[in-house]
């Protein structure tokens, strides 16, 4: 891996009208030809993704949408995945190249600062513009906002806009994912056994990331498997002051530890990283309330396939069902497939979302909280079933 996650650069959306130049400004960015640019109004239909660096800002993930105001039944479909690039949308470009008729805008504009997006508004295709001050002008009493004034097509302005965009995103970084766990000097043991879900040859982004972390943190780090976990301890010279283990052998790993050692697990540094830990804590504790008649949503980040003994597919429901009975119906839903209306569920056991920025985890509670649906995540909801919770350590 020579480059950042996708689930660590920061979401760029571009929204705007058909063919306002929303496609020819991400080319303009780039400096690439990353998307399809035609005078055919609704050229883009479907949300594409450009990860970059853009200095001073660090790595992206830019995405086109199609145009707001697209008609017809396509265009309705196509306005719904629009929409839906918000819940994932760390910052926002609304691009225009007029100011008359700005309803669209002023609706997606108050949408923005409802949901507190940073948004930067461009006016494109001043090169066609000869009092582009004046229309700007227009446009911020208007909208509120003083947009920038660019030419993709001539790539004027662009080098203003990207310090304008690193200048709007402040200083948000993600914090560690092993805050308040690991301090400088300690020593770390990661659990890590290799089952038939992880990818051959590497090992899964969740331990890669939190191995970087500790480096980067000055730990000590050491890394096994549930079968040496035994034979690596006593090589120790100390007992390790962490052990970070994989959640499917939570309990095993528990039974073993060291008395001081404080232990945790991938899945939930995972959520205090990308998610509420508040709250997905309070929806592990609600599996209690589940009942032989409970309809439980499993939600997965990812879009692999199924392998034998898959954790959120048959391990975690094979788990509920034991305690609570055969009769409990789970609804798998993958990638970025998640249901508008949960009020169907009597809880949600989500992924670590390791593929998720955090953005996109946190709409995803905000969602379940507004209709009244627990969320936990895998890791807390094993720990909760295995009756360790209270034994996990929290970030």
């Amino acid at each position: 891996m020579n480059s950042a996650p996708q689930s660590l650069r920061r979401h760029i959306a571009i929204f705007g009208r058909r063919n306002v130049g929303k496609s020819s400004l991400l080319n303009a960015i780039t400096g690439q030809l990353v998307a399809i640019v035609s005078p055919e109004a609704g050229t883009t239909t479907d949300p594409v993704n450009r990860a970059m660096e853009i200095l001073p800002l660090g790595p992206c993930m830019l995405i086109d949408t199609a145009g707001f105001d697209d008609e017809g039944n396509v265009g309705e479909l196509r306005n719904e995945r629009t929409h839906r690039v918000l819940d994932q949308a760390d910052m926002a470009l609304l691009v225009m190249d007029q100011a008359s008729d700005l309803n669209y805008e002023k609706q997606w504009i108050d949408e923005l600062r409802r949901l507190e997006i940073p948004t930067v508004a461009v006016l494109n295709k001043v090169d066609a513009i000869g009092n582009k001050e004046e229309v700007a002008e227009q446009i911020n009493s208007i909208l509120g906002i003083m947009p920038i004034t660019v030419s993709a097509k001539n790539h004027e302005g662009i080098d203003i806009l990207r310090n304008a965009l690193a200048h709007a995103a402040g200083d948000d970084e993600e914090t560690s994912l092993t805050a308040g766990l690991a301090k400088p000097g300690d020593s770390v043991l990661l659990v890590m056994p290799q089952d038939p879900q992880a990818p051959k040859g590497r090992l899964i982004l969740p331990q890669v990331q939190t191995i970087r972390d500790l480096l980067d943190k000055g730990c000590i780090v050491t890394c096994c498997g549930i079968d040496t976990l035994q034979q690596t301890l006593k090589a120790m010279c100390l007992a390790p002051a962490l052990i970070i283990t994989d959640s499917q052998v939570f309990a095993q790993v528990y039974e073993q530890k060291p008395e001081n050692s404080l232990l945790t697990s991938f899945s939930v540094l995972m959520a205090g990283q990308k998610g509420n830990i508040d709250v997905l804590i309070e929806g592990a504790k609600a599996i209690d309330r589940l009942t032989p008649q409970s309809r439980v949503l499993i939600a997965e980040a990812c879009t692999h396939a199924p392998m034998s003994e898959d954790i959120g597919r048959e391990k975690i429901p094979r788990m509920i069902r034991k305690r609570f009975g055969e009769t409990i119906t789970f609804d798998i839903h993958a990638g970025k497939d998640y249901p508008a209306d949960l009020k169907k569920y009597d809880l949600i056991v989500h992924c670590g979302a390791c593929m998720f920025n955090r953005r996109l985890m946190l709409s995803r509670i905000v969602r379940a909280q507004e209709q009244g649906v627990p969320i936990t995540n895998y890791g807390l909801a094993i720990a909760r079933l295995q009756g360790i919770l209270d034994k996990v350590s929290l970030p």
